[in-house]
């Protein structure tokens, strides 16, 4: 822990961004992996790699019109386990959608990381050290600017990394939802932040509390 702690101070901008960017992408994958596979349900990979729906439940004593009845039990035994050994379910790191995650990741490093190690930074220097006024004037300005700016960006620039026509269409529909969610959860987080947190791991310390919240903001997008 010291070393890391050593690290911190003789590598702040380094640190801070590389642990940020790292937290800020494994959001995505725990979205997809774990919220992300719900979507997945009801359809099968055939062993080829082809993907098809399971089957639909047919009123009892009802064949399929290219099947043909077996003729006794032992058949229609063999038949069952062919059909499940030709078939699985599909794993949930299968379903990822890497270019998601680079997006994200291409976000999360571009903009974010550098964007909250400066911003803290400068709030620090505004407000320096601790206090209940301090601590309060630096999360109203936290909410009221970094706030609207960072969601603002996670939107618009993901839509702009996939090239949709209308890149403001998914900040339009839920940037309003997304802000009053973030003003309960980062009022508090970042009060804990600026009271608890030395300054010089405060960026990393974020990227922490948003490791949740992205996980959030990345499966709302996906609604």
């Amino acid at each position: 822990m010291s070393r890391v702690w050593a690290l911190f101070k003789a590598h702040p901008y380094t640190s801070n961004v590389v642990g940020y960017t790292t937290l800020f992408t494994s959001a995505d994958l725990i979205q997809q992996s774990m919220l992300g596979g719900k979507s997945k349900q009801g359809h099968k990979m055939a062993s080829d790699g082809t993907e098809g729906n399971l089957s639909v439940d047919r009123p009892e004593g009802t064949l399929d019109a290219t099947s043909k009845p077996p003729e006794d039990s032992a058949q229609l035994r063999e038949a069952e386990l062919s059909s499940s050994s030709s078939t699985k379910t599909v794993p949930a790191l299968a379903g990822i959608d890497w270019s998601q995650t680079a997006r994200v990741a291409v976000v999360g490093f571009c903009f974010h990381a550098n964007f909250n190690y400066h911003w803290l930074r400068g709030l620090e220097r505004m407000f320096p050290g601790g206090g209940a006024k301090k601590v309060s004037g630096k999360v109203i300005l936290d909410q009221f600017i970094a706030a609207p700016a960072t969601i603002s960006a996670f939107f618009i620039g993901l839509s702009v990394l996939e090239q949709k026509d209308d890149p403001f269409e998914d900040w339009r529909q839920k940037f309003r939802t997304s802000y009053m969610t973030g003003v309960v959860y980062w009022s508090a987080m970042q009060a804990i932040n600026f009271s608890l947190v030395p300054p010089v791991a405060r960026t990393v310390f974020v990227g922490g509390i948003t490791l949740v919240w992205t996980v959030f903001l990345c499966h709302f997008r996906q609604q």
